[in-house]
């Protein structure tokens, strides 16, 4: 029988009381659904139901959490990670992750990868060097079974609803595959998510607004042409199950510009005369423009920003993107935001889910937003803010502004597709925890606390995103 790798009140509060009342609210939402509105596995990884390859390319090449602080203890990333010139051993690789692990102590990823060790993987021992072969092979043992298929596990994960971030123009053949196919229960949903063809700094810009326009412009040529195009790929998109657009920008600015404006910057852009000034700001109508389409065709309007992508160039160079050097920056969402929320922050239907990076926003802007404007609600912890501390964190400091009932629900935001269930786990512990504290100090009756808590976890993502 494996021994324990985690300890059944971890994330609980240490105060026996509250422990105790923590305890049962984590109890009540157990047998609920995972619901995951923004996330980034393949949906091909579940159409095709292929076995996962290798201990490595499974839980540790792909995690960004992961490589990230193993290269920063001195680890060449060419030994972690793929590129042009290196391809490494998947056996080194999970080496070099075993021999690291004591780096992983009090991080959100070290919690994360003991909870699949123990309850997806049922492992009886921690990495070491030591042990490294041994669990190499276990668990490349397992992958090979077929209750470690994808399907398998959407299925054992309880999971309802995985959302993807697709490109405009994908075609989402495995969304519909899998909507179609009788034996697959669960929703997989797209997520339009049309970054690379709104801003235009993005080296593949210019090529991308002219393959969308060519692919759905309606026959049209110039800005309008290119809004027409971004209306018929999102209604595309609708049709195919998804239910909300999201946005990955530097910063949330918004911009209101009148048609003639608009296209006469989009032009300068097409011509390579655009300057960074101009650039943000056709980006920033650009961001306008999609919350206008939003209230008209009813996808969820996501916003992720504060993020300086790739900050070591020969990293980017060398890996491409999402390989752990993307930074938080500070962030302004009250004045950044209002050209937007002037026209639509109280449009009937029109859902803005706020996220961001910069933790001193929450209860000073963030909070006081989604307290008054009915669209918005506040995005969960994300990224670096997903782990334990920072969720109590943002409970504390949006709570008393905004309640509970403004809440995104849980997004778990991963690439890693067993890591799923850890980090909504970790979620409804945090969540029950703070809970749990409001009813011993009497500030909430422990009956509405339950109601709470299946509020947060269940009613709350199925509120926000329409689901």
């Amino acid at each position: 029988m494996p021994q324990p790798l985690t300890h059944p009140d971890r994330l609980l509060p240490a105060d026996s009381g509250v422990r105790r009342i923590a305890r049962s609210l984590l109890e009540s939402v157990q047998g609920l659904p995972i619901l995951s509105p923004h996330g980034h596995v393949d949906a091909a990884v579940i159409e095709q139901n292929t076995p996962f390859p290798d201990p490595a390319a499974l839980l540790v090449s792909p995690d960004h959490y992961v490589t990230r602080l193993i290269h920063a203890s001195g680890v060449p990333l060419g030994r972690l990670r793929t590129s042009a010139d290196t391809e490494p051993n998947p056996r080194e690789v999970w080496r070099e992750f075993c021999k690291a692990w004591p780096l992983f102590d009090g991080t959100a990823s070290g919690h994360w990868l003991r909870d699949q060790f123990q309850f997806v993987f049922g492992l009886s021992q921690l990495p070491s060097p030591e042990s490294s072969d041994l669990l190499y092979d276990e668990i490349s043992a397992k992958l090979q079974e077929e209750t470690f298929r994808p399907r398998q596990l959407f299925k054992d994960f309880n999971i309802e609803v995985l959302a993807t971030t697709d490109d405009p123009l994908d075609m989402l053949e495995s969304h519909q595959a899998l909507a179609d196919d009788p034996t697959f229960h669960g929703r997989v949903l797209p997520t339009f998510r049309p970054d690379a063809y709104l801003n235009i700094a993005h080296p593949d810009w210019a090529g991308n607004v002219e393959r969308l326009i060519a692919a759905a412009g309606d026959g049209g040529t110039g800005y309008s042409a290119y809004l027409t195009a971004l209306e018929n790929r999102r209604r595309y998109f609708i049709d195919h199950g998804a239910v909300s657009a999201d946005h990955g920008v530097m910063t949330p600015a918004t911009l209101k510009l009148d048609a003639a404006d608009a296209a006469r910057l989009f032009d300068r852009a097409r011509s390579g005369q655009a300057g960074p000034r101009e650039r943000d700001a056709f980006e920033a109508h650009m961001l306008y423009q999609m919350a206008r389409m939003s209230v008209e065709d009813g996808l969820v309007m996501t916003i992720h920003p504060g993020s300086f992508r790739n900050h070591h160039t020969p990293t980017f160079e060398a890996f491409g993107a999402d390989t752990g050097h993307d930074i938080p920056v500070a962030v302004n969402y009250t004045e950044a935001i209002r050209p937007l929320l002037q026209d639509f922050g109280t449009a009937k239907d029109f859902h803005l889910v706020l996220f961001t990076l910069d933790e001193t926003v929450f209860s000073r802007e963030l909070a006081p937003l989604a307290g008054f404007y009915p669209s918005v609600y506040l995005g969960a912890p994300w990224w670096f803010l997903d782990a334990p501390d920072a969720m109590l964190r943002f409970r504390s400091a949006v709570t008393e502004s905004a309640g509970f009932s403004r809440f995104s629900g849980f997004i778990d935001d991963t690439r890693a597709f067993c890591s799923i269930p850890a980090r909504h786990e970790a979620s409804r512990r945090v969540e029950a925890s703070f809970l749990a504290r409001l009813v011993a100090e009497h500030r909430i009756d422990e009956e509405r606390a339950f109601e709470i808590m299946i509020d947060t976890v269940d009613t709350s993502p199925r509120r926000a995103f329409k689901l």
